[in-house]
């Protein structure tokens, strides 16, 4: 079947080669009953994509169910897909069928299957391998034949290694993986997208369709769109039913854009994601080693800065400086001093002047590259002998995951 005749059924509009090489794997695996997980940014259109696939396959007359795993429960997700018997926990007043045994037969679409718990991922996961599921409360085995479509906006295998992702499960999941290009990387369909939104609000609200002139089309396509097409559909509305003239520029288009998409990205934690304690996990330790690299040079320089304050104006040394500089005598120069590898200067040439007080000839600078590799290597092996050994209290201290740490053991030879 013709991409093009898939995009006039479907209400599909756009031509990025992106858009149609997804396109084209959902055509390809829809005749099939291979899993499929399509993963993609948050209003890429990910459920239209499911559609499709169940449409074109040989279960089209058989029911089709899309479920939001992020908005249900924990407690009753498990009953919401497998059923309950009941009296299996309170409230149970009725035993109740789960999706997966009045789809039988049919398609599920399971959304933001990320925000899915563990226990129930291990439920799904016997499912997809055995077809066989078993109702809350209840020790009955039974069959079920039902095709599953997975969609995600997260990083599976990331959370795979922060283990809040079974990686049986993502592997079982993702048989053929589809990926929907975000707005943002299919610019030329962005005029297109706006033009059918216009028209089709213009005929709900009895309204002529607004059009945009040049400047405002170059305004929208370099917009950053977080929302992708959902966020696309909802300007096209508020400009249809708000704007008072039907030609649209780019300062008036403005007025509807919030600031935020036309921001640069910002160096943020992976996803939002946060740590037990609530603190933010880096997306990786490169991350966390950049940051303290460039916190420590910052104090170095704050360090060389007083110290050369103190030699030209000796009268300003206060009794806690003093004994301060005290402190600094007594250590080793290893002990006083940050490492070569972050910053080193060339040592001060001092004289002493006609007026007793001392002039500095010369003071330079001179900053060495950092060695990421060799500092890492190194916070490993420290992590690993405060801890004894114990990769996963040393993991745990390093802010990254025991798999990752193990990785990062072979990667730099690294014997315990």
């Amino acid at each position: 079947m013709e991409i093009q005749s898939i995009k006039n059924r479907f209400g599909i509009i756009g031509n990025s080669p992106g858009l149609n090489f997804a396109l084209q794997v959902a055509v390809q695996v829809a005749a099939t009953d291979l899993t499929v997980l399509i993963a993609g940014e948050s209003g890429v259109g990910k459920e239209a994509f499911s559609m499709i696939i169940h449409a074109l396959s040989a279960r089209k007359h058989n029911p089709f169910i899309a479920v939001n795993c992020g908005a249900i429960p924990e407690g009753t997700i498990d009953s919401e897909l497998f059923g309950h018997e009941k009296g299996s926990f309170t409230g149970a007043v009725d035993s109740r069928k789960g999706y997966f045994e009045t789809v039988n037969g049919g398609t599920i679409f399971l959304d933001e299957i990320g925000e899915m718990p563990l226990g129930t991922q291990a439920r799904l996961l016997r499912v997809l391998e055995a077809g066989e599921f078993i109702r809350v409360g209840s020790s009955k085995v039974q069959k079920t034949d039902v095709r599953v479509i997975a969609a995600t906006n997260k990083d599976l295998l990331e959370l795979t290694e922060k283990n809040k992702f079974r990686e049986d499960l993502y592997y079982r999941l993702s048989t053929v993986p589809i990926r929907v290009p975000s707005l943002r990387d299919r610019k030329e369909d962005i005029p297109l997208l706006f033009r059918k939104f216009a028209v089709d609000f213009a005929e709900r609200y009895k309204t002529g369709p607004v059009q945009l002139d040049e400047e405002a089309k170059n305004l929208l396509i370099n917009y950053f769109w977080p929302g992708n097409v959902r966020e696309l559909k909802n300007i096209a509305e508020q400009v249809s039913v708000l704007s008072e003239d039907k030609h649209v520029t780019a300062a008036a288009l403005r007025r509807f854009l919030p600031e935020t998409g036309s921001r640069l990205p910002m160096v943020m934690p992976s996803h939002g994601v946060t740590s037990g304690n609530g603190t933010p996990e880096f997306a990786n330790e490169r991350e966390i080693l950049y940051k303290l690299f460039f916190d420590m040079k910052k104090d170095v320089t704050e360090l060389k800065k007083m110290f050369l304050e103190i030699v030209q104006n000796p009268s300003m040394v206060s009794p806690q400086h003093a004994a301060f500089l005290n402190d600094l005598k007594e250590l080793k120069p290893v002990e006083a001093f940050p490492p070569p590898a972050i910053a080193t200067a060339q040592p001060m040439v001092i004289h002493n002047s006609a007026n007793g007080h001392e002039d500095i000839h010369h003071h330079e600078e001179v900053e060495e590259s950092l060695n990421i590799m060799d500092k890492e290597k190194e916070l490993i092996v420290k992590a690993l002998k405060k801890h004894k050994g114990k990769r996963k209290d040393a993991a745990s201290d390093l802010g990254i995951s025991e798999r990752t740490l193990y990785r990062k053991l072979k990667e730099y030879d690294i014997n315990e």
